[in-house]
């Protein structure tokens, strides 16, 4: 088996590291909370003093930490013992623009990096479920697509360009945040209807939304708003729903509507609802 290094224990790095433990690697970890990578030693999981040291004859790296500057803070002192044939594999959700300049450096400078950001919690750590996404040099990607995919439900490769991983990442992210807003506000709604909170989500049973997904993502990817569900009929909806709950805070419903009103003022409020995405095809 391998040896291997994980610079960043929290939630999702200890469940990694304890998930490649129990595969029979060799695993090596540094935290700058030391006790969290001390309580990974009851899975064999040897604790480092400092990241130099937890990447010392290492053949992976992977870095699951907080965000660009704790990666650049973070890489620079291991450094100093990194093996000049590691794989750098950085989990961490980052700002797309610095994600490239930071791989476009490294791999200048010799260093072997790829872009990995996930979809999974802990748990799906633990288990090998959940997705990961990989940018980067297709000839490194090759190097570890077998190791990767031990750690993941599902691997996709976006390429070479260093950055579309992180975008992604960042794509799906807004879909689940907006998702547990409206949900949120659902939930609202429902609070002042004297609904209970289990019968409201009941209701997304009833809907297919992969299709709502599928269909109205590609007529706002193409700037087609021909009508079927009109602005000015949505706008009315949301009317409602706000009158529902009357003084409750809500969490996004209020700024679609205001959005909406932006675009009907401007003359949109005959075409689809799906004209709330007119400034992306505006600014193509």
């Amino acid at each position: 088996m391998s040896k291997i290094a994980f610079l960043g224990t929290g939630l999702l790095g200890g469940a990694f590291a304890e998930a490649a433990a129990r595969r029979g690697d060799t695993v090596t970890a540094w935290n700058r909370s030391p006790d969290k990578v001390h309580a990974l030693a009851a899975f064999g999981v040897i604790a480092a003093a400092n990241p130099a040291e937890a990447v010392r004859n290492a053949l992976r790296v992977h870095i699951v930490l907080k965000d660009d500057d704790i990666v650049e803070e973070v890489l620079a002192a291991a450094r100093a013992g990194l093996s000049p044939d590691a794989i750098i594999i950085d989990h961490t959700t980052t700002l797309p623009v610095r994600t490239a300049a930071r791989a476009e450096r490294l791999n200048a400078e010799g260093v072997k990096y790829l872009h990995c950001p996930v979809f999974m919690g802990p748990a799906a750590a633990r288990n090998a479920q959940g997705t990961m996404m990989a940018a980067g040099p297709k000839a490194l990607f090759e190097m570890v697509k077998a190791d990767l995919a031990k750690m993941t439900g599902r691997l996709e490769y976006f390429g070479e360009r260093a950055d579309l991983a992180a975008v992604n990442k960042l794509f799906g992210n807004a879909m689940i945040i907006g998702v547990a807003a409206v949900m949120a506000d659902v939930l609202t709604m429902a609070q002042a209807s004297s609904v209970s909170a289990e019968d409201a989500i009941k209701l997304f049973g009833l809907l297919d939304l992969n299709t709502m997904v599928a269909g109205r993502g590609a007529n706002m990817a193409k700037g087609n708003f021909t009508p079927s569900f009109e602005l000015a009929m949505a706008r009315k909806d949301v009317r409602l729903m706000l009158e529902t709950v009357g003084d409750r805070p809500m969490a996004a419903l209020p700024s679609v509507a205001a959005r909406m009103d932006q675009l009907i003022a401007a003359g949109h409020g005959a075409e689809d609802s799906n004209v709330l995405a007119i400034d992306t095809v505006q600014r193509r």
